[in-house]
């Protein structure tokens, strides 16, 4: 069973309005406990995203009304947030969004890829924001009761009664015996792609390998 967002995404959609002020947005940030909260529109479509990095330049620039046209893009991008005032001059856009149907997975590459701690969880159909989903519930895969962790390895097992299983913290010992060697590492493979699995340390034995490479007659 593969875990998708809405298994573990948060219900409250933690946003604020494009004209919501710089104050506005420092006091949602504290409010929730949140180190970014969502951009939102008139109908409540996610259009960027304020990070505490994005208000950190405010302080952090020195020169914020002086633009030189030897710049980087970059680096002037950042004198413009140094002088906005309100969220739609301090968001990056556009918002990266999932929906709460996206695979945990995917969710979690597209927080590391993009280097962010939280992403705006949107209806499918109406665009709107329906929640937001924080790194720690990503994380809170790792956490999952060790019977429902080994109920769902021994559903991706070919003949679960042939083979032995222990979770201890996330770490999945698997003894029994297949066919082949490459029966095996199939095997392990499996359960190593169940989420919330750490790690796995196998003790699998085979009765053929089957991928001994035999050297070539001179």
């Amino acid at each position: 069973m593969s875990i998708e967002v809405k298994d573990v995404m948060g219900r409250v959609a933690i946003a604020v309005p494009a004209y919501a002020s710089f104050a506005d947005v420092v006091a949602a940030m504290k409010r929730f406990a949140v180190g970014a909260v969502t951009v939102i529109d008139a109908d409540r479509r996610p259009v960027g995203v304020v990070s505490e990095d994005d208000l950190l330049v405010k302080e952090s620039d020195p020169v914020r009304h002086s633009v030189s046209i030897f710049e980087s893009r970059d680096r002037r991008a950042e004198h413009h947030k140094a002088a906005a005032v309100n969220a739609a001059q301090l968001m990056t856009s556009p918002a990266i969004t999932v929906t709460p149907g996206t695979p945990l997975r995917d969710a979690a590459q597209l927080m590391h890829d993009h280097r962010v701690k939280q992403l705006p969880v949107i209806d499918p159909v109406t665009g709107r924001i329906a929640g937001t989903l924080h790194q720690r519930d990503v994380l809170r895969v790792f956490t999952r009761p060790a019977g429902e962790l080994e109920a769902e390895i021994r559903a991706v097992l070919p003949d679960p009664e042939r083979f032995s299983v222990v979770v201890d913290r996330g770490v999945v010992t698997i003894g029994g015996r297949t066919g082949t060697r490459s029966q095996a590492i199939a095997v392990t493979e499996a359960v190593r792609a169940v989420e919330g699995v750490i790690d796995v340390v196998s003790e699998l034995t085979c009765v053929k390998d089957d991928l001994v490479v035999v050297p070539p007659l001179l």
